[in-house]
């Protein structure tokens, strides 16, 4: 349906910067989650694309076509960009049915659509434009029956709002914005006024909708288990600035710093400090304060190369400070918080899947809690002061205070500089 290019993309408040200099390529039919914590600039994001806000500067185009340019002068209108938006307040018409709902913003199409055809589409010419006329009842009829059959809502036509579940509400909502026929459908956390259990049918109603409608969805999100789950490609956001932008597995196996490691998976990943010398191929480190180890790199080295500074008019008030994560222990007492690491000082990365409990691990530890929940079982284990997440499969029951072993597996195991957080590549670790 449509490919959106944003080309150093700000949004600035004075000298806050809400988007600082994105860049970055929607493709067709891309289904991409702009994921961050509160307040990161991911629906200032959204936002600017549909033309709900207007950027400091920069440039964004749908299809090729300019709609924000601030060489150029250019801003069209959000009416004029052919795009649906769904908010997380569903905000339907209490006083109208579930039909009068979908069919209210058809019954106003003047010159950006005004002919249905036979399979209940809005139909345009080459131009995205139509003769300006309104749609007659049978179209608006054809349009409405077309979209409440995509997202099964059909036998509730004749139903009032307050009639309908949460969950059921959503689905109007999303058949009202599919309607009339738009280039691109953003959603802005949509899910979040959802129970838990609903919020994972509707994830994989919002998969099957994709599929079927072919448009390019563009969904904002605070929960990484969505973002995860839902997207093509994620967008992953911190203090206006760009982190990652790439596929979900990339971010979780292969993040470019400690901050996305830390803020995508759950259980969250274990970070260990170490320290020790290495030729690129292998390193010689020592962790968790008296044992010895070896790093061996498993495929490319990321690029380090000096990360690019934006050239900003204004000072940025809202700094870029190096991510402070978290080292989870027993007790901090006697951590020197004003040690200053140079190039030899590192932090591994090793996600709780890939730290096994066996037999013949060669770490020593104790179980400091287990939460089992049927299908696996969450294990935090003291080593020393350090504290470790497993993740263990199956119905394994574990005792407080009991003794087991550890050791790392696979070949996923992230090497970052303590210095500047930033990832080096990835491994095997043999202590």
């Amino acid at each position: 349906m449509s490919k959106i290019e944003l080309t150093h993309v700000t949004k600035r408040w004075g000298g806050y910067y809400a988007v600082d200099d994105l860049s970055m390529v929607i493709e067709d039919n891309a289904f991409v989650t702009l994921l961050g914590p509160s307040g990161c600039g991911k629906t200032t994001t959204l936002r600017m694309i549909a033309g709900l806000e207007t950027p400091t500067e920069g440039r964004i185009t749908i299809d090729g076509v300019p709609v924000f340019d601030s060489e150029l002068g250019i801003n069209v209108p959000p009416n004029k960009r052919r795009v649906g938006f769904l908010f997380q307040n569903y905000a339907l018409w209490p006083n109208m049915t579930v039909y009068k709902n979908i069919a209210f913003g058809l019954s106003n199409i003047n010159d950006s659509g005004a002919h249905v055809n036979e399979k209940g589409e809005v139909c345009r010419d080459e131009t995205g434009k139509a003769p300006a006329r309104k749609l007659t009842k049978e179209e608006i009829d054809r349009a409405v029956k077309r979209v409440s059959d995509i997202v099964k809502i059909g036998m509730f036509m004749d139903r009032y709002p307050s009639e309908l579940s949460g969950g059921q509400q959503q689905r109007v909502a999303i058949a009202r914005t599919l309607a009339p026929g738009p280039k691109v459908l953003f959603m802005d956390e949509p899910l979040s006024n959802l129970d838990a259990k609903l919020r994972l049918e509707m994830r994989s109603e919002l998969q099957r909708l994709h599929l079927e409608t072919g448009s390019t969805f563009v969904y904002v999100t605070h929960d990484q288990m969505e973002a995860m789950t839902l997207a093509s490609r994620i967008c992953l956001i911190d203090n206006g600035v760009l982190q990652q932008y790439e596929e979900p597995m990339m971010v979780y196996n292969r993040p470019n710093n400690l901050f996305v490691a830390d803020f995508v998976g759950n259980p969250a990943v274990n970070l260990m400090e170490a320290r020790g010398e290495g030729n690129g191929d292998q390193w010689k480190l020592k962790l968790l304060d008296n044992y010895e180890a070896t790093f061996t790199r498993v495929g490319d080295m990321k690029d380090l190369s000096p990360l690019p500074v934006p050239d900003r008019k204004v000072a940025k008030e809202n700094k870029d400070t190096l991510f402070q994560y978290t080292i989870h222990r027993v007790s901090d007492e006697g951590v020197d918080k004003d040690y200053q690491p140079d190039d030899n000082d590192f932090v591994l990365g090793i996600r709780p899947e890939f730290l096994s409990i066996c037999e013949d691990g060669p770490i020593e530890g104790e179980v400091f809690s287990a939460m089992p929940t049927g299908m696996e079982t969450t294990v935090r284990v003291r080593v020393g002061n350090y504290l470790l997440t497993a993740v263990v499969f199956g119905g394994v029951i574990y005792k407080l205070g009991q003794k087991v072993r550890l050791n790392f597996k696979g070949e996923n195991v992230m090497l970052f500089g303590r210095k500047d957080g930033r990832m080096i590549c990835a491994g095997t670790l043999k202590v």
